[in-house]
């Protein structure tokens, strides 16, 4: 096996981190601030392919790998990993149409989705189901007219932003059997949402809860089968994971680059930072704890575009790996700046907000052990 990115990879790798030099990095203290991300980014995303990365080319979309998606997150990420998040969470909801939608469905929804006319959200999590994603009690009633939807999610990254939420509802029998997944277009009857979280990290990112109140949704809007939609949730999941690995991982990447350069001029006691030994030896464990999970990484997602049977196993690992490391290498990035570190002005203190929170989404670190621990037993019997 062998990691090392292609030239094509290469090329795609600096393709996106240069845009994210050009149009992102210099935006993203005023897009705090003002909690938003211009809508007028997206089409300019979506030139270089990058709306539909998982989507066949037949409906718009780039046909990349999953490999390919982790070096566009972690470019990204090097110059905002909030706007690189939002931008993975629309590319697994476009993957997840693209794998399991109907022709129909998917010539409807997919070429707005890839021309990002469009933006799209993934509704799972609840007020009152996070880890316990299959106890999800939002409840959507086949009608003549269609689904109509009573419920409400939590934590939606795009919610009162996005145009379509790809939402996960039941509408059979408790547990994971009796949950489909239908989209939600903005502007339908009953749809609403509340008021934009107050938020430690990813401050850019609109997050707000997403309520639906006798909410109707075309019969057709429907994804895939009645009763699959918890699976559809998971395999969705699966990428999900590794892109906001490579997220967390490209934010930490931009924190030790800054920190290698403040260390070279900084100094202290007649040298610079850069000269003791006991500041070399923190830099040398940050750059091995970088390469290892990239190399994990790059594992996990040559795994999954493989269809290899412990594929959500390595996901899961990776998810755990990186993010837990990436957030140690820029906290640890934050206290060799010192007292600058806490400052806005060196940006570092905003990408360890940022990176706290890949610990939790897509599934908590805790659950991540779960998974692992459970295929890891189960291939021993």
């Amino acid at each position: 096996m062998d990691f090392a990115p292609s030239e094509e990879q290469q090329a795609i790798f600096d393709m996106a981190r240069e845009f994210g030099a050009e149009h992102i990095a210099p935006y993203v203290e005023a897009w705090e601030e003002e909690g938003t991300i211009p809508r007028d980014l997206w089409p300019k995303l979506a030139e270089l392919g990058l709306g539909g990365i998982f989507v066949s080319e037949e409906h718009g979309g780039s046909a990349l790998s999953r490999l390919d998606g982790t070096l566009i997150f972690e470019a990204l990420s090097m110059a905002c990993p909030s706007v690189a998040s939002f931008l993975s969470i629309h590319n697994m909801c476009g993957g997840m149409i693209d794998k399991f939608g109907s022709d129909e469905v998917k010539a409807r929804f997919l070429p707005d989705l890839c021309a990002m006319n469009k933006i799209w959200s993934y509704c799972l999590t609840e007020p009152g189901s996070g880890s316990d994603a299959a106890a999800l009690r939002s409840r959507a009633e086949r009608t003549n007219e269609g689904f109509r939807l009573n419920g409400a999610k939590a934590f939606i990254s795009g919610g009162g932003y996005s145009d379509c939420y790809l939402t996960m509802i039941r509408t059979g029998e408790d547990g994971p059997k009796g949950i489909s997944t239908v989209v939600v277009e903005d502007g339908s009857d009953g749809l609403s949402f509340g008021a934009p979280e107050r938020k430690m990290g990813w401050k850019a990112q609109p997050t707000a809860v997403v309520q639906f109140d006798d909410c109707l949704v075309p019969l057709d809007n429907q994804i895939g089968e009645d009763g699959r939609g918890f699976s559809y949730a998971m395999a969705g999941l699966d990428g999900g994971r590794l892109n906001i690995s490579a997220a967390a991982l490209g934010g930490a990447q931009a924190a030790l680059d800054r920190t290698v350069a403040y260390m070279a001029e900084r100094k202290a006691f007649g040298k610079t930072l850069d000269q003791f030994q006991a500041l070399q030896f923190r830099l040398a464990e940050m750059e091995t704890a970088l390469q290892s999970s990239r190399i994990f990484l790059r594992q996990a997602a040559w795994k999954l575009d493989q269809g290899a049977s412990d594929a959500t196993k390595f996901c899961a690992m990776a998810k755990l790996h990186v993010t837990d490391r990436a957030f140690e290498v820029a906290n640890q990035c934050l206290q060799l700046h010192g007292g600058y570190g806490y400052l806005a002005d060196y940006g570092i203190e905003k990408i360890v907000r940022d990176l706290r929170v890949h610990q939790i989404l897509e599934g908590t670190n805790e659950i991540m052990r779960l998974i692992v621990s459970r295929a890891l037993l189960a291939e021993a019997r």
